[in-house]
């Protein structure tokens, strides 16, 4: 197996897909908790007081171009993998997401809002990415985690909210740069 390096071009037939751990399954249903969480356009989001459709994709960690990977392995941790994809997928799909009923859509990761805003300028990411480095909402909603190089990562999924309900979740994502696709192509199926 040879490291895959490019952050945005990988052969996902070499990368093993996750399974579904049934981590998730309680989510549907939930009523988001009021956390305020730091955004990369340097404001506070509560997503509890947001109204209408808010679609929130979450992921382990994005890659630093240049960088060396968290671990070794870290190709082969099922799910690890495309964060930048899944990030850029929601980025170029922006407008399309938006026209199909997402008033607000986020990014979510528990990595530091200063490498968020770095990450977000540096993608040209037309949305905010939230930062959930203190593992608030993480834990309030249980999320499925990972555990790597003695961090918590959120496993990779994606959330719908309505008025604070989490009505559908994508959960797990494989391949990550479908994941956006998915969601709105649910979105189109399922109006407001």
């Amino acid at each position: 197996m040879t490291k895959q390096t490019n952050l945005l071009e990988v052969d996902w037939s070499q990368i093993p897909a996750p399974q579904d751990d049934g981590a998730a399954a309680h989510l549907v249903g939930m009523t988001v908790p009021p956390i305020s969480l730091r955004a990369t356009n340097d404001t506070a989001v509560v997503l509890s007081e947001l109204r209408g459709r808010t679609v929130v994709f979450a992921y382990p960690r994005t890659g630093e171009p240049g960088k060396i990977s968290l671990v070794d392995d870290w190709d082969m941790i099922p799910g690890a993998r495309g964060c930048t994809p899944q990030t850029c997928a929601f980025r170029d799909l922006f407008a399309e997401l938006k026209a199909a009923g997402a008033k607000q859509v986020f990014g979510l990761s528990t990595q530091s809002n200063a490498y968020q805003t770095e990450m977000a300028s540096r993608l040209h990411l037309p949305f905010p990415v939230l930062s959930d480095e203190a593992l608030e909402l993480t834990e309030a909603l249980r999320l499925p985690v990972m555990e790597v190089a003695e961090l918590t990562l959120i496993k990779r999924m994606a959330l719908v909210i309505d008025d604070a309900k989490i009505t559908q979740l994508f959960y797990p994502v494989f391949p990550p740069d479908r994941n956006a696709g998915d969601v709105l192509e649910w979105l189109k199926s399922n109006p407001v």
